[in-house]
């Protein structure tokens, strides 16, 4: 998916915009980081069966791209 149809077909509630919006903060993720947690919160909704991606996706996208992008920090923390 290019921008166009993120913006199209990742529509986010206020719930998940504060979610989104509190994590490029606290994480500073970047334009490209945004783009990709949208895209896999989308497929997580659409996994679940769901028409809209609703907080609870944003935040396990969020979970998985931290996770797969080696944040050693965060697996010592999950694996304690």
């Amino acid at each position: 998916m290019r921008v166009p149809e993120v913006r199209q077909f990742c529509e986010l509630d206020d719930a998940g915009q504060q979610l989104i919006k509190a994590a490029m903060i606290q994480i500073q993720l970047s334009a490209r980081a945004y783009h990709r947690i949208l895209k896999l919160a989308r497929t997580i909704a659409d996994l679940a069966g769901e028409e809209s991606i609703q907080s609870t996706h944003i935040a396990e996208a969020l979970h998985a791209t931290r996770l797969t992008e080696g944040d050693d920090g965060l697996m010592r923390a999950i694996l304690a």
